[in-house]
């Protein structure tokens, strides 16, 4: 199933499979690791859901929602 990065419950793991946006902030996912075939694990979401904090590629990595909203990510059931 496909779904955003937002859109992970906490706890929930999935592959990467693309990153949306343009010039210099698709850039920086990408200078971050947020690259497509990573795998990604949502560890926790702040109280308002903003930002979120990941493990890819071995560590923690805080994304603002706005962000998180452009990477598709494909969960296992």
């Amino acid at each position: 199933m496909l779904k955003t990065l937002d859109q992970l419950a906490v706890g929930e793991t999935g592959l990467i499979k693309s990153v949306a946006g343009e010039g210099k902030l698709r850039r920086r996912l990408f200078d971050m690791g947020v690259t497509p075939g990573a795998q990604v694990y949502l560890r926790k979401k702040a109280p308002l859901g903003d930002p979120i904090e990941v493990t890819i590629r071995g560590y923690e990595l805080s994304l603002r929602k706005e962000e998180a909203k452009l990477v598709s990510v494909e969960v296992k059931d």
